[in-house]
C-alpha cells in the first residue's frame, strides 16, 4: 500500500518512496521532496509529533480507500427500479410535480 502525503509548507501531495528513504536520507511525511531540502539546507528539523501524525492519517487514508475499494465489489449497484419511460415522463403529473 503507498501512502500519499500531503506538504505542510506548499500543499502539494507526494508519493514518497514506500521504505521512506531517499538516496540521500529518509523521507518526510510532512515536507515534500522540494521544501524537505531547502528546509535542511536552512537547519530546519521536522517536528516529530508532526510526522507522527501526517504517518497515522496517510496510513487510515489507505486503509479506508483499501476498505472501500474491496467492498466495492462485493456490493450489488443495481437502481432498484427501472428507469422512467419517456411516456412516464410526461403528462400533467409532470408539471404538478415541478410547480411545487
Amino acid at each position: 500500500m503507498r501512502l500519499v502525503f500531503e506538504c505542510v509548507e506548499c500543499g502539494s501531495h507526494y508519493l514518497p518512496p514506500e521504505a521512506m528513504a531517499y538516496p540521500d536520507g529518509p523521507a518526510s511525511p510532512i515536507w515534500c521532496t522540494g521544501c524537505q531540502t531547502a528546509k535542511r539546507a536552512a537547519g530546519v528539523r521536522e517536528d516529530p509529533l508532526l510526522a507522527r501524525v501526517a504517518l497515522a492519517a496517510a496510513r487510515a487514508a489507505g486503509a479506508r480507500t483499501a476498505a472501500e475499494d474491496s467492498g466495492a465489489a462485493r456490493t450489488d449497484v443495481r437502481p432498484s427500479r427501472p428507469p422512467v419511460s419517456r411516456r412516464g415522463r410526461s403528462g400533467p403529473g409532470v408539471l404538478r410535480g415541478k410547480l411545487a
